[in-house]
Formats: structure tokens, C-alpha cells, sequence
């Protein structure tokens, strides 16, 4: 197979797939998983398209094509990002291993890295300094023992290890920050939170 034939072979793919719906990079992660599926996604983004491929749930291969080219795996990965709408297709399990041989990712770390959860704001923002609490959670219980910074501009402005109740608090100036939580695995999920008087908690489900 040529690098020609490449894009129509994988619209034949999902032309005879069933449809299972239109997913943020987020939830497309967490449907895949909860239901182990056999599927391929697909996000078009100007002349770029970007393929997903999940394998019992996991991702396991990822193919990025624009006008110059293609990327397979590990480097379409890193491509893979929030803000795109992803179509999701239920795809037979020998095509999606087939598939995967060709493009396997093998630092999955990196799909996680490109996801901003964005926590509902509450409230108006307001000048002023105060405590900010984190409770981390994964599949609604406190994670315990994961490492938790606080990022603004760029810059590091606190890091903690949650509690055995999963929270980790920091005192800080009123305004939006970037959460970065990064697991026992050294996976690292990013949250933006905005922290004022009226919001002194936040929740972050992994």
C-alpha cells in the first residue's frame, strides 16, 4: 500500500463501520476504555487528519495526514490533542490490529499530556490571595499520593503530594492556573482551574 492509498483505505474503514458518536479527545478516551471497544477515531482540522486507533479499549495506533505527509504512532501522537471534535467508529478487531502494526504508539503517556480539562468556573474572578484545595479523584475515590503542581505563565508556582483523602492545598493569588497532576505511572493529566474567594475547592476527576 502506498501513502496515496493510505487515506482512502481508512475511509473505507469507517464508511462500512457503525457510527457510536462525536467525542472530545477526554471522553473519547474514557467511552473507549469503559466499553474495552475495538474502534477507530477520526478529527479533520483544516487540511489535517488525525486516526486514532483502539484496541480493547486502549489506544494503540495513531496516524496524523496533512498535504506533506504522514506521521505514524509515537510522532502522530504528540498531534493528537484536545479541542477537536473526534468521530468515533466501531471497527472489526483483526482490521483495527492490522492497522495498529502500522502505526503502534508506544509512549501512550503522550495522548494524556495533550488533554486540558476544563473545571466549570464559578463565579466572578476577584483581586486577592488565599488557600486553593485540590481534591483529586479517579472513578469518584481520593487518589492518594500523586504529585500535584500549580502553574502560572509558564512558571511553577506550587507543588504538593495529596493527603490519604487525595487533596493537596496551596496558597496562592486569585486568578487562572494550569493543574498538572502526575500519577505513580508519571502520567500527567492537565486541569486549568480558575481560584477565587467564591471557589476556594476544586474537585479534578482523573
Amino acid at each position: 500500500m502506498t501513502l496515496m492509498e493510505l487515506p482512502e483505505l481508512l475511509e473505507t474503514i469507517l464508511k462500512g463501520a457503525k457510527y457510536l458518536g462525536t467525542y472530545s479527545l477526554a471522553d473519547l478516551l474514557t467511552f473507549a476504555a469503559s466499553h474495552h471497544l475495538n474502534a477507530l477515531a477520526v478529527a479533520k482540522e483544516g487540511k489535517g487528519s488525525y486516526y486514532l486507533a483502539f484496541h480493547n479499549g486502549e489506544p494503540e495506533g495513531a496516524i496524523c495526514l496533512d498535504p506533506e505527509g504522514a506521521l505514524f504512532g509515537d510522532k502522530a501522537v504528540v498531534q493528537i490533542r484536545s479541542g477537536r471534535n473526534y468521530v468515533l467508529c466501531d471497527v472489526r478487531e483483526d482490521i483495527i490490529e492490522a492497522l495498529a502494526m502500522g502505526c503502534r504508539i508506544f509512549e501512550k503517556s503522550h495522548i494524556r499530556k495533550n488533554i486540558t480539562y476544563a473545571v466549570p468556573q464559578i463565579g466572578r474572578r476577584s483581586e486577592g490571595i488565599g488557600v486553593v484545595t485540590l481534591k483529586i479523584r479517579r472513578e469518584k475515590q481520593p487518589v492518594n499520593g500523586v504529585r500535584v503542581s500549580i502553574r502560572k505563565d509558564g512558571k511553577i508556582v506550587g507543588s504538593d503530594i495529596t493527603t490519604g483523602n487525595g487533596e493537596a492545598s496551596f496558597r496562592i493569588m486569585h486568578g487562572e492556573y494550569t493543574c498538572l497532576v502526575q500519577d505513580r505511572t508519571r502520567q500527567v493529566t492537565y486541569f486549568q482551574i480558575l481560584f477565587d474567594e467564591t471557589a476556594p475547592t476544586h474537585v479534578l476527576d482523573m
